[in-house]
């Protein structure tokens, strides 16, 4: 098995840093353009067969060395009792958002084996057709997903969702146990399907002030890995630079960091044997090569020979062009 991504998790020495990218199945891709004509996002989520077709596309495109499963961090919030969808050019809907205690009561556990089999089985038929790659799974984060429970939608300052945290505590505090016990529970199912390591994303867990981090996004976190086992664990918020200095509170074996972070600063923070990831920004992904290039090289020099995975510093954006993908791969490469 290609094994340069577990060993930049572990710290230990590699030939060059290993790269993949976050959202690196999607829209950018025309062959996923062509899978999503023919099933909506949520049955392309729900269908193991079709996730697993778009899971390896871009790795028959591009010299990567990792995959990541094909899913969305909202399929838990159906699991708990909610149901979801997608609208047309106005992304997730969650309805009978959570506004108030008497929502409590809507809520259930469930037994995640059976309310989330699409992950795992998709990871067990990657295992089969490319048993010499890796590959991650991955969940929302506790917080990321209360925003969307309470929102509803996403939002731009979460006022709601604020609101719920000071006016009610114990309510949220309820919740986010509820949603850190089966994220946890969730991420294991995927390790136990054959995911190399497993990241959380807490893409929202930036709108927080330091203190309110610690108390919210990153004490749930912990919780949420402190039920994962055998294999790396990853976490990743954008906006992190406030909290940095807390990180390893969520237990986390590995950080995911956006491009608003300077990496070599930030070594000295986490610790210099602290495996990190990322951070190219995505819109990078749209200038000249030689630029694309100077970047990724700049990274790499900042992130150091060991413990560093490659990766942008979010999500791929859909109309990104190929070629700044393809370049960015390059100078990866490049650096042997």
């Amino acid at each position: 098995m290609n094994d340069r991504l577990i060993r930049a998790l572990k710290g230990q020495p590699v030939d060059r840093p290993p790269v993949w990218f976050m959202r690196q199945a999607g829209r950018y891709l025309p062959e996923y353009r062509e899978v999503r004509s023919r099933v909506s996002f949520l049955e392309l989520c729900r269908s193991p067969e079709l996730a697993l077709e778009v899971t390896l596309q871009p790795l028959d495109r591009f010299r990567l060395d990792a995959a990541i499963v094909f899913s969305d961090i909202l399929p838990v919030l159906e699991a708990i009792g909610r149901e979801i969808s997608f609208e047309p050019g106005m992304g997730p809907r969650i309805h009978e958002p959570l506004r108030d205690r008497a929502g409590l009561a809507t809520l259930v556990r469930p037994d995640v084996a059976v309310a989330l089999p699409h992950v795992p089985a998709t990871l067990k038929m990657f295992r089969e057709a490319r048993p010499d790659t890796p590959i991650l799974g991955f969940a929302g984060s506790p917080f990321t997903l209360l925003c969307y429970l309470v929102e509803g939608q996403g939002s731009k300052d979460f006022k709601l969702t604020k609101r719920l945290l000071w006016e009610d505590p114990e309510a949220a505090d309820q919740v986010l146990g509820l949603l850190a016990d089966v994220v946890g529970d969730y991420l294991q199912s995927q390790i136990d399907a054959g995911a190399a390591a497993v990241q959380m994303f807490d893409t929202w867990a930036g709108v927080l002030s330091p203190p309110d981090w610690e108390r919210w996004a990153g004490r749930y976190a912990a919780r949420a890995l402190a039920r994962v086992k055998g294999a790396p664990r990853l976490y990743f918020t954008r906006d992190s630079s406030p909290f940095l200095s807390r990180l390893h509170q969520t237990g986390a074996d590995a950080f995911g960091l956006d491009w608003r972070v300077d990496l070599a600063p930030a070594r000295e923070i986490l610790g210099q044997d602290t495996p990190i990831q990322g951070n190219l920004d995505p819109i990078a992904l749209f200038a000249p090569p030689e630029e694309i290039k100077r970047r990724v090289h700049a990274i790499c020099d900042a992130a150091g020979p060991t413990g560093h995975v490659f990766n942008l510093g979010h999500g791929v954006i859909p109309s990104t062009p190929i070629a700044g993908v393809e370049a960015m791969i390059e100078a990866v490469h490049e650096r042997v």
